[in-house]
This record gives structure tokens, sequence and C-alpha cells, in this order.
């Protein structure tokens, strides 16, 4: 079994920001010599995820919707009590998501639906420079 490590850097903007990292992922993958195993990405920092979604603007925007209805801007967390930072739903938003998700490769490339895309998920209240790590495993 064969492992490859690469990471990527990008900068996010303020506030629960969407970004489309499919084709990134692929050039690794695609780059990386594996052709069936599995790729990890994963997101380093504790206000962000990784996920998939079918990304649109309108879905994009129904999800920032619901992670309103779950984790208030507008609501005072304990954690701005610690650190003064006003990103408690930050941190509680990276939480429920996770900071993390794997993908079966099969054939050198990623086996994703075809109306799914990877997509990282910065909620910090800043905006931020994120590493992302993908880690293939295979043959």
């Amino acid at each position: 079994m064969k492992m490859v490590t690469r990471h990527f850097e990008l900068d996010t903007g303020p506030d629960t920001q969407l970004i489309d990292i499919t084709e990134r992922v692929a050039d690794i993958v695609g780059s990386s010599g594996i052709r069936d195993g599995n790729a990890s990405v994963f997101v380093k920092g504790s206000t962000a995820s990784i996920s998939t979604i079918e990304y649109e603007p309108n879905l994009v925007k129904d999800f920032k919707e619901m992670l309103e209805r779950i984790a208030p801007s507008d609501k005072e967390y304990h954690h701005g009590m610690t650190w003064g930072d006003d990103n408690g739903r930050s941190h509680v938003r990276a939480t429920l998501m996770g900071p993390s998700i794997s993908v079966p490769v099969v054939g050198g490339s990623l086996e994703l639906g075809t109306w799914q895309q990877i997509v990282l998920i910065d909620f910090d209240v800043p905006a931020r420079r994120r590493k992302v790590f993908v880690t293939l495993y295979g043959k």
C-alpha cells in the first residue's frame, strides 16, 4: 500500500464562506500515482470544516440559513467570555460539521456523485488563510 500526503493553502473571506475545492483535491489525486484507495481531506483549525454539497448558489444560501438557525450569530456564546473574540458560533458550527471527509478513489479519480463537490467551509468571523491536507492511501 502506498501513502501520499499533500497540502494547499487558500485565503477565505469572513463569516461562513463555502469554497469549492474539488478541482484542487482531484489534481492531487491525479498526480499521486494512486489508482484505487481512499482520499482523506482535512482542514487545519477549529473554526473550519470540510464537507460535500451540490455547490450551487441557492443551496449554499439554504445551508447558511440553516446554520444561522442552529448556531445563530446574534447569540452570546460562553467562548466569548474566555477569549473576547466573538467567534463562539464559528467553533460550534465547525464542531458540528467536522474537519474532514473521506472519499473513495477509483481508477485514479475521486468517486463523487454528479452534483457532489468537496467544499471548505470557513466559519470564522475574520478572513483567514487555511491549510488543507489531502492524504491518499491505496495502490
